[in-house]
């Protein structure tokens, strides 16, 4: 007795070895889609077993995915509940929703279809991935980013990890709703967007570091020309005078490479206002101090790192990948006359994000760089399965505030006192 995916698996394999590939690339979707459903009819009928018509139906959808589309994956894409999908090799799949993973029930056939879609998800971003080039980051056409590592690389089969682009932009407002931050420190950051401090986001993989870049974007001035340099475009600005972009992986003779470095580099002869890097990793971190200290204020970029602290660390070391022999004293000075604010980003064990900490950089005291904390988040004491709960705490601007400073000059300090004001903090 034939099960229903005994009798898909049939069907499929005569119908994929009828296709001509250039054929159905040519065919409009709703075309392909009326002959798939002829052809899973007619071989059905032969095959003389009972197949419900809305099952039919269903044979059909899962062709078209793996034809047109993303083939399992694809049901998981169209969730607008799933922020993160990760394939473990044909017969293990997870995904992350509202901060929590969990293992799903989609499965491969086999590692061929599994690796078949990798290579059509590479050659929808126009690059490639095969034995001899066996990592590949990609961008879909939503904008979600995809990486991509097959055999031999990875010992269990091809292993896919996409972020999926949200598309619904956060505000400030609503990351308040959602406990991410208080309405003190959400005008505060506003304030300081506006007023053209240099600010970097820093945080760990999925903390939520480019929705807060994307949300502070939104208050930069209409009247300002912003360039954006990332890997893979996310940024979304509603800004009229925007251009975006984006870094090149090295061609098929390992030449032709335009990482972000060069952006940048090339970005300065653009008469930017602002430049925003997508992620600072590299050798970049240099010529994006320079473009802050050189009149390019209320730049902003992310970077990966635990702490603010932290931050300024890794700043120092990428700085160092371009600059090996800049002394470590004026690497400091660099930054700390660069950047303004460093705002810390978390995701926490109950799945939230939140702002646990913003910082502004003050200055030198002998080799040391001096930071103020402005904002903190302290939690209360939780339960590894309960909700994080805690309260946004602040001790106000110091005499040297970089913020207050900006503020006066923009003619906002008292929108700025007034946050500090506020009750609900």
């Amino acid at each position: 007795m034939y099960s229903v995916q005994d009798v898909y698996l049939k069907l499929r394999t005569r119908i994929f070895d009828a296709l001509d590939a250039e054929a159905v690339s040519q065919l409009a979707s709703e075309r392909l889609k009326d002959q798939l459903r002829t052809a899973v009819d007619t071989l059905v009928d032969k095959e003389a077993v009972q197949i419900p018509v809305l099952v039919r139906y269903e044979f059909v959808d899962r062709l078209m995915d793996e034809i047109k589309g993303f083939g399992p994956l694809q049901p998981l894409i169209d969730d607008d509940d799933i922020s993160d999908i990760m394939v473990n090799g044909s017969g293990c799949v997870y995904v992350e929703r509202k901060g929590k993973l969990s293992r799903t029930d989609v499965t491969f056939i086999d590692e061929s279809q599994l690796l078949g879609i990798a290579k059509r998800i590479a050659a929808l971003a126009g690059r490639r991935v095969d034995e001899s080039q066996p990592l590949c980051d990609a961008r879909l056409p939503d904008g979600s980013r995809v990486n991509i590592a097959i055999p031999p690389i990875t010992l269990d089969g091809s292993a896919i990890s996409i972020r999926k682009f949200g598309r619904r932009e956060l505000s400030l407002e609503q990351m308040v709703n959602f406990g991410t931050l208080s309405i003190a420190m959400a005008r505060v950051l506003a304030v300081a967007a506006s007023c053209r401090l240099n600010i970097l986001i820093s945080g760990g993989t999925g903390s939520g570091k480019t929705t807060l870049l994307n949300a502070l974007s939104k208050y930069i001035s209409d009247s300002e020309r912003v360039i954006t340099i990332e890997d893979a475009a996310e940024l979304k600005l509603q800004q009229p005078h925007v251009v975006r972009m984006e870094t090149r992986p090295p061609g098929i003779e390992n030449t032709g490479c335009i990482d972000q470095r060069d952006l940048v580099i090339n970005s300065l002869r653009m008469r930017p206002d602002r430049i925003i890097v997508g992620e600072c990793r590299g050798g970049e971190a240099f010529e994006m101090l320079q473009a802050m200290n050189t009149g390019h204020d209320g730049s902003m970029s992310t970077l990966h790192a635990n702490t603010p602290r932290d931050a300024l660390a890794r700043v120092e070391s990428m700085v160092m990948m371009a600059a090996p022999n800049l002394p470590l004293e004026s690497i400091r000075r660099n930054i700390t006359s660069a950047v303004d604010l460093i705002v810390q980003v978390s995701r926490l064990h109950d799945g939230s994000r939140k702002i646990i900490s913003i910082s502004e950089v003050i200055g030198m005291e002998g080799d040391s760089v001096v930071m103020e904390e402005v904002f903190r988040f302290e939690p209360s004491a939780t339960q590894p399965d309960q909700m994080v709960t805690g309260q946004f705490t602040t001790a106000g601007l110091m005499g040297r505030s970089a913020l207050r400073t900006k503020a006066r000059f923009f003619g906002m300090e008292e929108t700025l006192e007034h946050a500090f004001q506020e009750r609900q903090l």
